[in-house]
């Protein structure tokens, strides 16, 4: 009896490693893991998007904000190099201003997470 219930493990053991069961119900596990997990999480999305438009709205520069108003731009100044190199003066100082009020809290906070 225990011959035949050996054998009878032995040939189920040779079939699973033919079929090569264990490689299918990784693969299984892995889609449906893939499938059933919810990777975005809307709430922290809406949460980024509005910090993200609060800090465009503090930020009351004149300077250009986006790609499509850096072109409009350029092709405002187009045929007067003189005004060009003013306005891009004007705006770099503007930008240095803008970083000089951002980089001590920048500097601080990574300063205090250093000394964690």
């Amino acid at each position: 009896m225990i011959n035949l219930i050996s054998k009878a493990f032995a040939q189920i053991n040779s079939l699973f490693n033919q079929l090569q069961v264990k490689r299918f119900f990784a693969v299984v596990l892995a889609g449906l893991l893939v499938l059933t997990t919810n990777v975005t999480n809307e709430s922290s999305d809406k949460n980024l998007t509005n910090r993200v438009n609060q800090a465009l709205e503090r930020n009351s520069s004149d300077r250009p904000q986006t790609v499509g108003e850096w072109f409009k731009e350029a092709r405002e100044t187009e045929g007067a190099p003189a005004e060009r190199a003013k306005r891009i003066a004007g705006q770099s100082a503007e930008a240095v201003k803008d970083l000089g009020k951002v980089y001590p809290d920048t500097a601080e906070r990574t300063a205090d997470s250093v000394k964690d």
